[in-house]
């Protein structure tokens, strides 16, 4: 199983992935891009901000690499080695909280566990524009402002959420328990079932 894990399924991408995540944050810093908003103005987010679309990428690559005779056949199914590799994946993005921010590992693992539960249902390039469009449309209508005047985020709005946010964290591990729950069952769509 870990010769198919490393030749076929490839999950060795998701390492240098996780590294290039780290270096992306640690070289742009505080570094800025402004991004309209329809609560009105330009309103500024960080380019760290979009770095966990890189390993969403990574882990829907993997996952759409298979051989799926051999995976019928398999002693030990595959989507056990898949929620495995999903699991440590999402351990290593949250060990590398301290280094990124534990508010880009929290998105990292939100985007993956939504890019899975949406490949349930589409594919894998479906899956992956989803935690994109996710981030795009949490800064674009995400936003909100207060009753004194100051900016604040709208309750859907996850990726928003401070790194403190006892609301997010919740929200992100009952999404990414669901998503190694129902994701990981076969190979995604695949058209209609032949007998």
């Amino acid at each position: 199983m870990i010769a198919y894990a490393m030749t076929v399924r490839r999950w060795w991408v998701v390492a240098p992935t996780l590294a290039l995540i780290v270096f992306v944050c640690l070289a742009v810093g505080a570094s800025e891009v402004p991004v309209p908003s329809l609560v009105g103005g330009m309103t500024g987010a960080r380019l760290d901000y979009f770095a966990p679309i890189l390993a969403v990428i990574a882990v829907m690559y993997c996952m759409d690499r298979r051989l799926p005779e051999p995976e019928r056949t398999a002693v030990v199914p595959v989507r056990r080695l898949d929620r495995a590799a999903i699991a440590i994946t999402s351990a290593f993005a949250l060990g590398s909280g301290a280094l990124i921010g534990m508010d880009i590992a929290r998105n990292l693992v939100l985007l993956v566990s939504l890019a899975l539960l949406v490949r349930r249902v589409a594919n894998e390039a479906t899956a992956a524009a989803t935690g994109m469009a996710l981030l795009v449309a949490s800064l674009v209508a995400g936003r909100a402002y207060q009753p004194g005047g100051s900016t604040t985020h709208t309750w859907w709005a996850l990726p928003l959420y401070s790194a403190g946010s006892v609301t997010a964290w919740l929200a992100t591990l009952c999404l990414f328990a669901l998503a190694l729950f129902v994701s990981c069952g076969d190979s995604g769509f695949s058209g209609p079932r032949r007998s």
